[in-house]
């Protein structure tokens, strides 16, 4: 895991950042081979630090390997005797693909039907980022998200929407920059069509 602070009073600015150093050293090395056979010089002034700083960017963009989401949602559940469908929309999302190892990108839309308990609305974003930052493909990703709040809050129903531009299509290969991939998986109440239809309304209004 990483730690990152700031100290301002004696420099002004220092940034202070604890990384696993064993980890950081092993996957620098492995860059600067990286860089050599691209046909770079790792020497010059330009790439003397970056295979370190790839590294700790790597350690930081997979950071959700080390963090348990379900572990997440219980540290703030409480009992409500509320049943209506509670929305999160527009959570930015972050994350790596596993076949390219580029980045994709965008927002989620959650929502449950509370069943007895709710749960502190950070935590639903948190639950997002425990799963984005991993190697990710965008349909396992909006399951995990699913599966993982079903199983630990209960409720009545919960939908997962998903929408992300992936660098893979639009850097390299197919090259279609303003394409955007969307997924969805529904659980409970929100298989019938109607109370499906009533989030989907929600999560496209402009309520605010």
């Amino acid at each position: 895991m990483r730690d990152i602070d700031f100290d301002f009073e004696n420099t002004g600015y220092k940034k202070m950042e604890n990384y696993n150093e064993i980890k950081t050293l092993k996957i620098a090395a492995n860059y600067k081979d990286v860089l050599k056979e691209l046909g770079e010089d790792s020497e010059r002034e330009g790439l003397q630090k970056t295979p370190e700083r790839v590294a700790k960017a790597m350690q930081f963009l997979t950071q959700g390997y080390h963090a348990n989401p379900s572990e997440i949602l219980k540290s703030a559940m409480f009992q409500e005797e509320y049943q209506q469908m509670v929305v999160v929309k527009d959570i930015e999302l972050y994350s790596m693909c596993e076949h390219h190892m580029l980045p994709f990108f965008g927002k989620a839309h959650i929502a449950y039907i509370a069943n007895g308990h709710i749960v502190g609305l950070s935590k639903i974003p948190r639950v997002v980022d425990a799963f984005a930052r991993r190697l990710q493909v965008q349909e396992r990703l909006t399951n995990e998200i699913r599966d993982c709040i079903q199983n630990t809050l209960k409720p009545l129903g919960v939908a997962v929407v998903i929408e992300c531009s992936h660098l893979c299509m639009q850097m390299r290969g197919v090259q279609k920059q303003n394409s955007v991939t969307t997924t969805s998986a529904f659980t409970g109440e929100f298989l019938k069509e109607t109370t499906r239809g009533e989030f989907m309304r929600l999560i496209s209004a402009n309520l605010h």
